[in-house]
């Protein structure tokens, strides 16, 4: 017996989240720990599950990820955007509802590098006349 399986890969600043979904019961691991564990900040465990409720499918697929770097609310928004492509796999007509609330795009705003000679990326020393 086979389960079906959706794979999607989810990416934001240098944190990416490989996604697989299968039927279920809504259940969320990550990194091989329950999401409650692993974010512990409460607002991030809704923004992840934000794509599942715009679709009403909340409690119809287990996820399973695994996310390497960047800091944790990076890696929630990588997470979320795994889910979000995810959902596209399972059904291409969400597409509408996903793309309205903005989560299917990948955030691709990175850090800017230093650069040398400089204190920062735009930052400069201070000038000094004398």
């Amino acid at each position: 017996m086979s389960v079906t399986q959706y794979y999607a890969t989810g990416k934001r600043k240098t944190a990416i989240a490989r996604v697989w979904m299968s039927p279920g019961e809504g259940k969320v691991i990550v990194n091989n720990k329950k999401a409650e564990e692993y974010f512990t900040v409460p607002s991030l465990l809704l923004f992840i599950k934000q794509p599942l409720e715009t679709v009403n499918l909340s409690d119809k697929f287990d996820i399973r990820a695994n996310i390497a770097g960047g800091g944790y609310a990076s890696q929630a928004s990588a997470l979320r955007h795994g889910i979000a492509k995810g959902l596209l796999e399972v059904d291409a007509t969400h597409r509408i509802a996903l793309k309205k609330k903005g989560l299917i795009t990948r955030d691709s705003r990175e850090k800017e590098r230093k650069k040398p000679g400089q204190k920062g990326a735009r930052k400069k020393f201070q000038f000094s006349k004398r």
